[in-house]
């Protein structure tokens, strides 16, 4: 049994607790209204397993030792209210049915950390619950998480682990970064060469870019078509929205070495190159062709066949602009399009994609660099080097996602020194995670309600497989969730050291799902590798 202010996120309002409550046994029922079936089944999957349960359905709203799933049209939709009552009743009511799971999360949490078990650790499993009232809704429409499988690639399994751990902090965005220089994961049939060619490299970088280590073990996979539909449905099951992300014109190598065409090819030899092996930022980028506009409205239209989410991620971002400048076919077309300069370049880029897919029915999002040259009006901005290109996007009625590397980036290192496995990038300690603000102080009214929300980033180039990632995003992960989902005070009043509090009781939810985060007292002795120069050179820039 949970007590009510164990919870993470912080609900907005608890009532109680009182003595008397509810348990959970094999006598237990579920009632599920009209819009709560997926709830439902999720609670059968969950808590059915953790205490052996069989939670049979119930058409009897009068029934005491049950579980109800109600909504309630005048909440929001993604508020909900859970009433633990003295006659044996739980009932979750939700604004909608994203609002009822989100009020079942709460359930699972409060019937301790054994609920997260994938089954019971007793003959006889019970669990208990105190009356009371938990009501609550989210601050952001928005809060993310970014998971980068192009720099390191994972299973498909784990990406649906992933969905579950991101439910399990109420998050409800997934941002599938699925294209990068070092590796093209997602299956486009029209062109199989992009995960026939461009899915694998021979060796890859380990540690800092700068580093002079190498990993020569060739590395790589992808998702098949069958898989992202698996992948978008099972986050559907828990009110998450998956949206991909397709590098554009920069982060291109894997495509390019796929098909050398895409490429400047009058200033490279692009049949020359591979998929990259190392970390940063590349000089290969997209030709600025009718062709390579051609080629991706052909990959757009099977993406958009398999992701339902309203946005789509085009990057945009760190995109060189030498090789058009070196370009005769570049420059002629800079002439031709009349937009002045190579950023013009870039803007026609995204400009022509902004276009296409709102003629689809969805909205074009990148990253702030998109700003430069101007920004089609339906554009929406996320924001990652710092806050000036947020605010910028949202003075100017750009809607806006908050990802500032300095705060949110789980890949960056989590305390000072060399003690981390690859202690790259800025430190950010799980109490700066915990004080990080989304919205820039001295927006105005107008501008700050274009802040639809925000993410963490997990840039996987130190990641090398599922327990690293583990360590670098959790804890900071529980602490971000909270920033995204409560309506926490202001950042320097925020109170960290009941925070640390709650997490005692997170941890032992995190190791009944198996999170190999980073302990609390420091690093994990598995995660450190002797003799790697994990550590930024002096004057060195993080890896993003």
């Amino acid at each position: 049994m949970t007590h009510p202010m164990d919870l993470i996120p912080a609900p907005a309002r608890v009532e109680g607790p009182y003595r008397c409550g509810f348990l959970l046994n094999k006598r237990t029922t579920l009632s599920a209204a009209p819009g709560t079936e997926s709830t439902a089944r999720w609670l059968r999957t969950t808590l059915g397993a953790a205490f052996a349960l069989p939670l049979r359905d119930t058409a009897d709203e009068n029934a005491t030792n049950s579980v109800r799933l109600r909504i309630d049209d005048t909440l929001a939709p993604e508020a909900y209210r859970l009433d633990v009552v003295i006659n044996d009743v739980v009932e979750i009511t939700g604004g909608g049915p994203a609002g009822v799971f989100w009020g079942a999360q709460t359930l699972r949490q409060l019937l301790g950390p054994d609920a997260f078990r994938a089954a019971p650790l007793k003959a006889k499993p019970v669990a208990g619950l105190i009356a009371q009232t938990i009501e609550d809704a989210p601050r952001f429409a928005w809060r993310g998480l970014l998971l980068d499988v192009s720099r390191h690639f994972l299973p498909k399994d784990d990406v649906l682990r992933y969905l579950d751990l991101l439910a399990a902090h109420k998050l409800n965005v997934f941002h599938f970064h699925l294209t990068d220089d070092q590796g093209w994961r997602i299956e486009i049939k029209r062109h199989p060469r992009l995960t026939e060619a461009g899915s694998w490299r021979a060796r890859s970088k380990w540690g800092h870019r700068a580093s002079p280590l190498w990993d020569d073990t060739p590395h790589g996979g992808f998702y098949t078509q069958d898989d992202i539909r698996e992948i978008v449905a099972y986050a559907a099951e828990r009110h998450i929205t998956v949206v991909p992300e397709i590098d554009l014109p920069g982060h291109s190598q894997a495509a390019i070495a796929a098909y050398p065409e895409l490429g400047n090819t009058d200033v490279v030899d692009t049949t020359a190159l591979t998929v990259w092996d190392t970390w940063g930022v590349n000089p290969n980028v997209l030709a600025p062709t009718e062709a390579v506009l051609r080629f991706y409205e052909g990959v757009f239209e099977e993406v958009l066949d398999l992701f339902p989410s309203t946005f789509v991620h085009v990057g945009g971002d760190e995109c060189p602009k030498d090789q058009w400048k070196a370009s005769p076919a570049a420059q002629a077309r800079i002439e031709e399009l009349g937009v002045g300069d190579e950023d013009g370049l870039q803007s026609w880029f995204i400009r022509h994609f902004d276009r296409w897919l709102t003629a689809r029915g969805r909205r074009l999002i990148g990253w702030d660099e998109i700003l430069e040259g101007g920004l089609a009006d339906g554009a929406a901005v996320s924001s990652w080097r710092g806050y000036g290109g947020g605010i910028a996007a949202a003075e100017a009625g750009h809607d806006v996602v908050m990802c500032p590397e300095q705060q949110v980036y789980l890949d960056h290192r989590q305390a000072p020194g060399e003690d981390e496995p690859m202690p790259i990038g800025y430190v950010r300690t799980l109490e700066d995670v915990y004080r990080f603000e989304p919205v820039p102080p001295g927006l105005s009214p107008e501008a700050a309600a274009h802040i639809l929300g925000t993410q963490a980033n997990v840039w996987t180039e130190v990641m090398e497989n599922r327990s690293r990632v583990d360590y670098q995003v959790f804890p900071r992960l529980a602490a971000f969730a909270e920033v995204a989902w409560s309506a926490l005070p202001a950042p320097a009043a925020r109170d960290y050291p009941a925070f640390e509090r709650r997490m005692r009781t997170h941890y032992r939810r995190l190791d009944a799902l198996g999170v190999d985060y980073r302990p609390p007292a420091g690093p994990h002795p598995r995660q450190r590798r002797p003799g790697v120069l994990g550590r930024p050179l002096e004057g060195t820039p993080p890896i993003v």
